[in-house]
């Protein structure tokens, strides 16, 4: 089941995202990080068990960024980064947003979906704010890549 993320997701939320920050595969997540930005996650509920998560942050006006992708073991492979991807571009099309960007040190995955790889230029400057209190600001590992909604998808 995929859906919203709730108060009582919280620690499960950490749990996951933190087991792949260790791989250096996404960024760690406080508590607290994750309480103020509750209503970006999305979530993969399998068995009372939250398997997979991704977060879209609306920047600015017609800019998101999907952070924190991350899938339990067990159950990758199966399609669920795909799905919450989608879900991620779909709310973010409901919003009326057109371009995505994600940070990422898998751009392969992210490549298969049609993202395209970006200077980091072309981003606004106020992204980078949290690139400087980054645990790996001075060995930084991720690729900013971008995704533009087609003016032939339906946007409400």
């Amino acid at each position: 089941m995929i859906r919203k993320a709730n108060n009582n997701d919280v620690k499960s939320i950490q749990r996951l995202i933190n087991g792949f920050a260790k791989e250096r595969l996404v960024l760690p997540r406080s508590p607290i990080q994750i309480y103020e930005n509750l209503r970006d996650f999305i979530l993969v509920e399998k068995k009372g068990s939250i398997v997979g998560c991704c977060a879209l942050h609306v920047c600015w006006e017609n800019l998101a960024e999907i952070k924190s992708l991350a899938v339990s073991a067990e159950f990758q492979n199966k399609g669920l980064g795909n799905k919450l991807v989608n879900k991620a571009l779909d709310e973010a099309g409901e919003l009326g947003i057109r371009r995505i960007f994600v940070l990422t040190p898998i751009p392969d995955f992210f490549e298969k979906r049609g993202f395209r790889k970006v200077d980091k230029e072309i981003l606004p400057s106020k992204i980078w704010q949290e690139c400087v209190n980054c645990t790996n600001y001075m060995d930084c590992n991720e690729i900013p890549m971008l995704f533009t909604i087609p003016e032939d998808r339906h946007v409400p």
